[in-house]
């Protein structure tokens, strides 16, 4: 996890739900079983990384057992992004992640998010289903809510400005499914 991901997201969900959030992430080993402990993971980062066959086949077990994942990658690293695309493409070989619409009720869950605000070019969520449900929710634009971090920028990239509201429909989401 980049130390730039902001966990704001995890306070806003329980301040306007009755959803009891952690206040902080949990960093966890996605190789490890302690995975499976947690309905909701968070991936980014910076630059490129592979994945081991332990890890890939510890995520696709989380994923088919129900687990859910939101990825970004930080600072709109182009090196994580197609990493990252590569992996989940190794992971899952016979599905492809597709645009999620801004028509998805994941758009809608708690707040009505209209469009992804960016600083530069459109930005859009790509999604992976697992029967019917989406598992996976990918940005290669940052969702790290970098104006609630202090010490953090972009770095150039082209953040999303809403993600704070983006990230929470997204753990909404997740959590109703």
């Amino acid at each position: 996890s980049s130390v730039c991901f902001s966990e704001e997201f995890l306070s806003t969900v329980a301040a306007e739900t009755s959803i009891n959030t952690a206040r902080k992430f949990k960093a966890v080993k996605l190789g490890e079983r302690e995975v499976f402990r947690f309905p909701f993971a968070v991936m980014t980062g910076e630059g490129a990384f592979t994945l081991s066959e332990d890890e890939r086949k510890n995520l696709k077990s989380y994923l088919e057992k129900g687990g859910f994942l939101l990825a970004s990658a930080g600072c709109s690293s182009k090196d994580w992004s197609d990493s990252f695309v590569r992996e989940m493409k190794a992971v899952f070989p016979d599905r492809d992640m597709e645009e999620v619409t801004p028509t998805h009720p994941l758009f809608r869950t708690l707040f009505d998010v209209p469009r992804l605000e960016t600083k530069q070019e459109d930005a859009r969520l790509s999604g992976l289903t697992i029967g019917g449900k989406i598992v996976v929710v990918y940005s290669r634009d940052g969702l790290n809510d970098t104006a609630t971090m202090h010490g953090c920028c972009c770095c150039g990239g082209n953040e999303i400005k809403n993600s704070q509201k983006v990230n929470a429909n997204i753990l909404v989401y997740a959590l109703l499914q």
